[in-house]
């Protein structure tokens, strides 16, 4: 087990870390300006699923091969950020049907499940994380306690927990704003707009933004 005074340590770090906003805060609140609180909250829960096999990749060791390997590392950013600017893409086709939906729930449905998805693909697919959780998890781990694998999953588990926590609040506060919105049609429509737009952005600044940091 992780030694407490460690994992005091890690949840405080972890939380200052989340508590600012970052690209799985404007996925998040992207995605609930474009399909609402549910989109959103998927949203959050899928990425926060793929949390999971990255720190397990991580405390097996494979999470640092792809991290030292620039082409592994670019093919999953890649790969990530055009997936961003599909959903971005998606959700400005489909704006009127989101508006539609707005006023009346029943006249698109959706798929819960097609949309945690697509969170999880968004988390897995985002070598930063990789990275981060190879700089970050080893400092945390006391050699001497053993268990070192297990200790990394549970420290991972709980940067879960927060960033869900954190992440949910962002969603809620965007969902309230487009819960005015959804009053009128152009406006839902200008605001799912929005969204699609803050996620082809998104994409596109991870796209081009810098190497392995």
């Amino acid at each position: 087990m992780v030694p407490p005074e460690n994992l005091l340590a890690f949840t405080l770090a972890a939380f200052v870390l989340i508590a600012i906003p970052g690209p799985a805060v404007l996925f998040s609140v992207g995605r609930t300006l474009a399909l609402g609180r549910a989109g959103g909250m998927l949203s959050v829960a899928g990425v926060a699923l793929a949390l999971l096999p990255i720190v397990a990749l991580v405390a097996l060791g494979v999470g640092g091969i792809i991290a030292r390997s620039v082409p592994l590392f670019t093919a999953l950013k890649v790969v990530g950020a055009l997936y961003l600017v599909y959903l971005g893409i998606q959700a400005i086709r489909h704006r009127k049907q989101a508006a539609a939906s707005a006023i009346d729930p029943a006249a698109l449905p959706r798929s819960h499940g097609r949309q945690l998805w697509q969170g999880f693909i968004v988390g897995i697919t985002n070598p930063k994380t990789i990275a981060f959780f190879v700089a970050v998890l080893p400092q945390f781990v006391d050699l001497e306690a053993g268990a070192v694998p297990l200790q990394m999953m549970t420290l991972g588990a709980v940067f879960a927990v927060i960033a869900v926590v954190c992440d949910t609040v962002w969603v809620l506060a965007a969902a309230a704003a487009r819960t005015w919105f959804a009053r009128s049609p152009k406006r839902i429509e200008t605001l799912t707009a929005t969204g699609g737009g803050m996620m082809m952005g998104l994409g596109g600044f991870l796209l081009v933004s810098g190497g392995k940091s």
